[in-house]
């Protein structure tokens, strides 16, 4: 509760901290609206036409109706990945032993092209919700493992030494030493596998799903509709933004500042 209320005083400065992050936005649309003037409209619409384009599938309610099918097998998919690969990756950080033994499998995890997963998970779980979110969970698994892993392995042993010959409580050493140390290599990490969840989930629902963000992109490209397709990815990478950063970006700021007044 009282890191949730932190974060929560914290969220005007950060509001205001977000400038950069508009502006880089406008510049994206300037680009946007460039290139489209180039090409012309079949092949890159214009911001403009798109936007009008998301307005009317959220007018007709088809934009909520597969953006929240979408975001349950995304996060379902995720949090398995995150629970997994935290835990498992913290584990095997405290052994050389289990974190050489591991270097190997997290390779071939990473190398496997989510697609080939893909194709596995259709034999396994048929055209379901098991399918997408088993490959979002494979695909981001072995990114939180490694965050895990390399926040547990690099932990800075003076300062485990130095709580040691202080007698620091165990509660406080959990607290001030080992998790703003771990959180640090966690969060990026966790950032990093929840926009692969996002790339993952809509591949796998355009090949594998008659429902979601990814099947109605199938359908936008059988009519050819190059502002319905665009629309389609503004609406999911809107929903990943705000994951991202009135989520997840509020706390790791909270995190880091606890760590730099524990150090």
């Amino acid at each position: 509760m009282n890191l949730l209320r932190s974060v929560l005083r914290g969220l005007p400065a950060y509001a205001w901290s977000g400038w950069g992050a508009v502006a880089s936005l406008m510049l994206l649309l300037a680009a946007w609206e460039a290139v489209s003037a180039l090409t012309g409209p079949l092949v890159l619409p214009d911001p403009r036409a798109t936007f009008a384009a998301l307005g009317e599938l959220i007018a007709r309610g088809e934009a909520w109706q597969e953006l929240v099918i979408t975001t349950r097998r995304a996060l379902a998919g995720f949090a398995l990945s995150l629970v997994a690969g935290s835990v498992l990756g913290l584990a095997a950080g405290v052994s050389a032993t289990a974190a050489t033994m591991s270097r190997p499998i997290v390779t071939v995890l990473m190398g496997t092209p989510p697609i080939a997963w893909l194709v596995l998970a259709l034999l396994w779980f048929g055209a379901n919700d098991g399918t997408p979110v088993f490959t979002v969970f494979i695909a981001s698994f072995p990114i939180v493992f490694i965050g895990a892993l390399q926040g547990a392995r690099t932990l800075d042993n003076s300062l485990r030494t130095m709580a040691d010959a202080f007698r620091v409580p165990a509660r406080m050493k959990f607290f001030d030493v080992y998790v703003p140390h771990v959180v640090s290599y966690l969060f990026p990490a966790w950032i990093t596998a929840l926009g692969m969840s996002w790339k993952v989930v809509v591949m796998a629902e355009l090949l594998a799903t008659q429902d979601g963000v990814g099947a109605a992109l199938a359908v936008t490209r059988s009519h050819l509709d190059t502002a319905g397709t665009l629309a389609w990815i503004v609406a999911i990478l809107a929903v990943l933004l705000a994951a991202e950063y009135l989520v997840l970006e509020p706390l790791k700021r909270e995190v880091e500042r606890w760590r730099d007044a524990a150090t």
